[in-house]
């Protein structure tokens, strides 16, 4: 399967926040962003960007990093936020719902990799990686949905 990329460099934490911004406008249920990179790459920043610009009333966005998933109603959508570091096997997300999820929410999946097979196939990934600065995070988007091309324009610069 064809993979398509882009890659962008977003310079602050500001900037990782609009970026996010743009994109969570654009996501529908049934959206899945895997959200790769080390600890401190800008992964749960971003989450906590997206999902506070989807909700109706500001509400705090802590990282799900030991509840595992946070959900909210943003607007009769449901968005998932987990954070599946401390997981050990695919069948701990089967488990948690998020299987079912990827078929009815808007998804936000930290540390992927431990999906293995469950990933969606029609995911968005994005790669956050440390830039040149402390504050510059290197962005490289992966996708094979065709679609994914079209909804990325006009969001990925300002």
């Amino acid at each position: 399967m064809l993979q398509d990329t882009a890659r962008i460099t977003l310079f602050s934490a500001d900037h990782t926040a609009a970026l996010a911004v743009r994109l969570g406008a654009r996501l529908k249920p049934g959206d899945t962003l895997l959200l790769e990179g080390p600890i401190g790459a800008g992964k749960t920043h971003f989450a906590r960007s997206l999902i506070q610009s989807r909700l109706p009333l500001p509400e705090d966005v802590p990282s799900p990093t030991f509840t595992l998933v946070q959900t909210y109603d943003a607007d009769g959508v449901e968005i998932w936020h987990a954070d599946l570091y401390r997981l050990t096997s695919p069948d701990d997300v089967v488990e948690l719902g998020l299987v079912d999820a990827f078929e009815t929410a808007i998804c936000l999946v930290e540390w992927p990799n431990r999906l293995g097979t469950l990933a969606p196939q029609n995911a968005l990934t994005l790669r956050f990686a440390q830039g040149s600065s402390e504050d510059e995070r290197d962005l490289l988007l992966q996708w094979t949905a065709p679609e994914w091309a079209s909804r990325l324009d006009g969001v990925l610069h300002e």
